[in-house]
């Protein structure tokens, strides 16, 4: 934990690939590796970066074979339970293309605008405003990745293919609400099993977030919105 009083905290909300669960094998890349540790480093002691990451987690849907991995549930007390914050980092919607759930990536974007709206009532900063939402894209699945195959009761074809329009509708979804956005699939890919991202994009990745975190426009009041 960072125990500067004045750090500026950013709330990284996600999956596994926000947990850093490896691309080959099992268990999780560790935190100076996983691109939520670099992005504290990167950005030094003047932030305080909190890791909510959940392998599974959905944007909003309840998954019979995982009863407590609706992201949407657990979202306001997670907010409360942080605040005061100042930027919440959101990157979903993996999950959601997985074949049971059927889901487009328009829904799916809409389903991360429910978000935005969580954050505009229940989160605040230390000045009483509201905190800044940074909507990231994740990467885009990859059926050419030799172990994509093992995975393929969950993904298929089809659900590679929604994930390369997912930044579009993310974007469109951001741009209306006045939050940041940036597309994770510009920076990281996937690694072996075509699902979690590569131990050498998590780097790039933090160094993505950190600019537009380092960069976000000033709060002149209500929420903050995007150039």
């Amino acid at each position: 934990m960072i125990v500067n009083p004045s750090a500026f905290t950013v709330l990284c909300f996600g999956d596994s690939n926000t947990f850093g669960q490896r691309s080959e094998g099992s268990g999780r890349w560790p935190a100076d590796v996983r691109w939520t540790g670099r992005l504290q480093e990167i950005l030094g002691n003047g932030y305080y970066v909190i890791e909510e990451g959940l392998g599974g987690r959905t944007a909003d849907l309840d998954d019979p074979e995982r009863n407590d991995r609706n992201g949407r549930t657990y979202f306001q007390p997670c907010l409360r339970s942080h605040s005061p914050l100042d930027i919440v980092v959101i990157m979903l919607g993996t999950n959601d293309l997985k074949t049971r759930f059927d889901r487009g990536p328009e829904d799916i974007a809409t389903a991360l605008d429910g978000y935005i709206d969580n954050i505009e009532s229940t989160a605040w900063t230390r000045t009483g405003e509201v905190p800044t939402t940074l909507l990231v894209s994740p990467i885009h699945l990859d059926a050419s990745k030799p172990g994509f195959a093992e995975n393929s009761s969950e993904y298929s074809a089809d659900s590679v293919g929604k994930s390369r329009k997912l930044g579009a509708a993310i974007h469109s979804v951001a741009d209306k609400s006045n939050a940041l956005f940036v597309d994770a699939a510009t920076v990281a890919c996937p690694g072996h099993d075509g699902i979690h991202l590569s131990r050498d994009s998590h780097e790039p990745l933090a160094r993505l977030i950190a600019k537009t975190v380092s960069l976000r426009p000033q709060k002149s009041g209500g929420h903050l919105g995007s150039d």
